[in-house]
């Protein structure tokens, strides 16, 4: 009995022994990964090791993205870096992190940035080693002249690196970058939302560019304060303009003046006209046709005068008097807001330069045709009045009309004719319109023919602006010099001749001729030449100040106040960015301009349109 219980005992004290053993273990293996390895008959016992020996779930679930986070921040990505680089891309990275970001305020910048640097490792862009590279020097350099594109260096802050702590490079490093993006952006889109300009007149698409873009720009170039030339607008106006900036700047500081020159009041005298030296510049400055030689102030001239004294608001004389010579003749600091003025415009326009094109230039009254990057044509044209401005776009140019049906705008019914007719009726028929009703508003349309305002032919370039060029039975108003005369259509002076240009562009096959246009006007059936699918484009642009093919500088009159409104709108953005180093005065903005849109002539959508080539086929005509 006695050796029963004996074995009894030691037989419980090995089952104690064994299933203790997995339980004591576990300080010393490791669990298997797998499950399935795990021994089911011992379940019980693991369970409750984990319980004893593992931190709570809550624990682990909490602990999760700090782990994360801090495998994302694995040293071992600024470890390729240089010592004291590694300090400040350290500070890069807690800068960038930071949100809503102090340094870069826009999101989509910062984000862009944010990536650039993440793809550097957080390397700095213009740091070697702590020490400032040679692409900060050359941005820095690039950045100190941008008054030579017409901006002002006095905007782009640009740090000191010498003698700082890595936090204060890094802070340097970031205001650099934010600082060449700006630069970057108003250099190739402005510096104010042109709606702040003109608000309902303007159609241009005015890009700025990827930030991605310009960083990688800098990165790649050779030079990357020439690697910034590429946001320059690539228009060949605008670098002439650029170039006329720095004359002029050179000549201010001389205190020179290439005006005309004050003298004796020039009177038209019939019998025995005037000379005097000034007439050749006089004559060239006001566009009237001359020889060089020619010192005579004859009536021609006079004309031109008189024409310039009524549109600038002077006593039409026709004499040349000291008053009038003052207009003519601007300080060269006052050509300097203007050039800047325009080269601000040519940032709205479309990167993409098209080699066949028509050019409008407003302010002059001129067009240009070029094909192939040559000028072909130039001609007079009629603009809008100051009360009704031509707009500014870049447009695909689709189609000519021939023999076009005039359909009033809603804006001219209601102001002009329909007046009219309640004080003379009958009027309207007289003048051979056709007034009918549609969904109750009174619609009136005039049929193809002569006296058309549109003349025979109209010229297609599909807007949300509604605007056109056409032909006109008033041919008198391009004998003036001021041609400002429509609700913001341009009448071209030798439509024929333009329609021929345009075809013979896009289907030399066709030989297309002035009189061929002109032996479609029989029977007024309104017919229609294809364009094509974009190979020209129209630029309705306003230069006051653009350089001749003589490479002399030409000023003209702000028609539509759109240098004294650019200027303002420029002013005002720079007072808001920058307070402390500018007037302490209220902000001066520019007031958008009154609706204009709604009185321009509107024009019925083409009812036919050719098929293939440029050969014509007929529409029917309708209101």
């Amino acid at each position: 009995m006695s050796a029963l219980r004996l074995d009894q005992f030691l037989a419980s004290a090995a089952l104690v022994f064994i299933l203790a053993a997995p339980v004591s273990a576990l300080g010393q293996q490791t669990e298997p990964s797998q499950a399935g390895l795990r021994d089911p008959s011992k379940a019980g016992d693991a369970s409750a090791a984990d319980a004893l020996t593992s931190p709570p779930a809550s624990a682990t679930q909490a602990a999760a993205p700090a782990i994360a986070r801090e495998e994302s921040r694995a040293p071992d990505r600024l470890t390729a870096l240089d010592p004291a680089d590694r300090a400040i891309a350290e500070r890069i990275r807690d800068l960038l992190d930071t949100k809503p970001n102090r340094i870069f305020a826009d999101e989509k910048e910062h984000a862009a940035v944010e990536t650039f640097y993440q793809k550097r490792n957080l390397a700095p862009l213009w740091l070697d080693k702590g020490v400032e590279n040679a692409r900060s020097k050359a941005v820095i350099a690039r950045l100190k002249n941008a008054d030579a594109d017409g901006l002002d260096h006095a905007d782009y802050k640009t740090p000191t690196f010498g003698g700082l702590s890595p936090d204060a490079l890094a802070e340097a490093e970031l205001s650099l970058t934010q600082t060449v993006l700006t630069y970057a952006r108003h250099l190739q889109a402005g510096r104010v939302p042109h709606r702040q300009v003109r608000e309902d007149n303007i159609a241009l698409p005015q890009r700025a560019p990827d930030p991605a873009v310009v960083l990688a720009a800098v990165v790649e170039g050779d030079d990357a304060g020439q690697a910034l030339d590429q946001f320059s607008p690539p228009y060949e106006n605008y670098q002439k303009l650029k170039a006329a900036l720095s004359q002029l700047r050179g000549r201010t500081a001389g205190g020179a003046r290439d005006g005309i020159a004050v003298g004796r009041m020039l009177t038209f005298k019939r019998k025995r006209p005037m000379e005097d030296a000034r007439v050749p510049q006089l004559r060239e400055r006001l566009g009237v046709p001359g020889e060089a030689t020619d010192l005579r102030y004859d009536e021609k001239l006079a004309e031109a005068v008189k024409e310039y004294q009524r549109a600038n608001d002077l006593p039409p004389t026709g004499n040349l008097d000291a008053r009038t010579v003052k207009k003519l003749s601007p300080t060269n600091d006052s050509r300097i807001d203007t050039v800047i003025a325009n080269m601000e415009r040519w940032r709205w326009y479309p990167r993409d330069i098209r080699k066949s094109r028509v050019e409008v230039n407003e302010p002059d009254f001129t067009l240009k045709a070029i094909h192939d990057g040559r000028q072909v044509w130039t001609s007079r044209v009629v603009v809008g009045k100051p009360s009704m401005p031509s707009p500014l776009l870049a447009q695909q140019m689709d189609s000519i009309t021939i023999n076009p049906t005039w359909k009033v705008p809603a804006s001219i019914v209601r102001n002009e004719y329909l007046p009219a007719e309640a004080r003379e009726p009958g009027a309207l028929a007289r003048m051979g319109m056709r007034v009918k009703r549609v969904n109750g508003e009174v619609e009136i349309t005039m049929p193809p023919g002569g006296q058309n305002p549109l003349g025979h032919v109209r010229f297609n370039f599909f807007n949300r602006l509604t605007v056109f060029q056409h032909d006109t039975p008033d041919q008198y108003l391009f004998a003036h010099v001021v041609r400002a005369e429509s609700h913001g259509c341009m009448r071209v002076q030798d439509a024929p001749k333009y329609a021929e240009v345009l075809a013979g562009m896009v289907h030399p096959e066709e030989q297309w001729t002035a009189e061929k246009v002109k032996s479609l006007y029989a029977g007024g059936t309104e017919q229609e030449i294809s364009l094509g699918s974009g190979p020209i484009w129209i630029y309705l642009t306003y230069q006051t100040a653009f350089v001749d093919d003589a490479g002399k500088l030409q000023i003209r009159r702000d028609l539509y106040n759109l240098d004294s409104r650019t200027l303002a709108a420029i002013k005002g953005a720079r007072e808001i960015a920058n307070p402390a180093s500018e007037s302490k005065s209220k902000p001066t903005m520019a007031t958008p301009a009154p609706a204009a849109a709604a009185h321009r002539q509107g024009r019925p959508p083409p009812q036919g349109r050719s098929h293939g080539s440029g050969s014509i086929v007929p529409v029917r005509s309708g209101a």
